[in-house]
């Protein structure tokens, strides 16, 4: 119904990560100031009315109370659409490699959701619970962020807050007053991810790259004279980060003072934030400029702005409905051959 089968695990990852950030927790029982034990408390998903269920069905409660508990637990209570984040539908980026066996794709935007957590842990007696407690507060002002990696075999990251939303917790008992059962501690969290549509498996779609065009004096004679168009890209699509600025630039000055010219060629554009510039002399480390090319605005840029190149990289990642320019060449041909459609060359 809605295209081809894929997983990103996102919400695997998220429990995950979740999980991850309550497992070393411990408790101590003292005998004045001497420590008489140190319990880690035990972490499961699930929710906490299984393991007291579990604990109440035992024919002596205080004997096995003692082992089950303290006990810490954690579920899913929610998902939530969050459009406060939303990015437009039709956005796309680019989605880079974290080794060279991937090529750099451009997918869309990630869907933002909010993932409701519940961590609850019950114990015995009062002093376990403001233990477990203290040892998680702090970190929670009122959120913990987490790296997380979203797409397997990409260089895609994003910080995702764990934010704490919410505290209860109740006394339940088993019998008369005198006999507690458990102290039961309820955090809800919320966890705000991005859910990743399709990755493509190739970089490349269905867009034409390039228009051959032979020509020959005689009907199905061999080609004489060619000519060839292929679309360049009019903005940096992969971030490359070639160099940055050095100083200021107004926006009539065509002066560029750049870290590095190592990389820079000679008529060759690039960009500098959102304007786009074409390189006319290179000196060392400046570098003039031809401002506001392909109708980018011309503005001030900042010591440390990056610079990014337009070459044959950026060209790749031309998608349908962006703005792009040609480049085209002629050949003339003297050796009697003909352009060969199944085979890709000429014969």
């Amino acid at each position: 119904m809605f295209g081809n089968y894929f997983y990103n695990e996102t919400i695997r990852k998220t429990v995950i990560a979740f999980g991850t950030l309550f497992n070393n927790i411990s408790v101590k029982h003292k005998n004045g100031d001497k420590t008489v034990s140190t319990i880690k408390v035990p972490i499961a998903y699930g929710p906490i009315q299984k393991f007291l269920a579990r604990a109440e069905q035992q024919p002596n409660f205080d004997r096995n109370a003692a082992i089950t508990l303290p006990r810490l637990s954690f579920e899913i209570v929610k998902y939530q659409y969050d459009p406060s984040r939303k990015a437009s539908p039709i956005t796309k980026f680019c989605l880079v490699p974290d080794s060279s066996k991937n090529k750099i794709k451009k997918v869309f935007m990630p869907v933002p959701y909010d993932i409701g957590f519940r961590l609850s842990f019950a114990t015995k007696i009062q002093d376990d619970a403001l233990q477990i407690l203290e040892q998680i507060l702090p970190f929670f002002q009122p959120a913990y962020n987490v790296t997380m990696t979203m797409i397997e075999g990409h260089d895609e990251k994003k910080d995702i807050p764990f934010t704490l939303n919410n505290i209860q917790f109740r006394d339940e008992y088993e019998g008369d007053f005198s006999t507690r059962r458990a102290i039961v501690y309820e955090l809800d969290f919320t966890a705000k991810t991005y859910f990743y549509n399709e990755i493509p498996t190739d970089a490349s779609g269905g867009i034409i790259k390039r228009v051959q065009i032979d020509y020959s004096t005689t009907r199905r004679g061999p080609r004489e004279v060619r000519y060839s168009v292929v679309p360049t890209a009019t903005e940096d699509y992969n971030s490359d980060g070639t160099t940055s600025l050095t100083a200021e630039i107004n926006p009539k000055q065509t002066l560029l003072k750049v870290t590095s010219s190592a990389a820079l060629v000679q008529y060759q554009f690039i960009q500098v934030n959102k304007e786009v510039m074409r390189v006319e002399e290179i000196d060392n480390t400046n570098v003039i400029v031809s401002r506001g090319q392909y109708g980018t605005e011309i503005v001030t840029h900042n010591a440390g702005d990056t610079l990014n190149l337009i070459n044959a990289n950026d060209n790749a990642l031309i998608e349908v409905g962006d703005d792009f320019g040609f480049d085209s060449d002629i050949e003339f041909f003297g050796d009697l051959k003909s352009y060969s459609p199944s085979q890709g060359t000429d014969i």
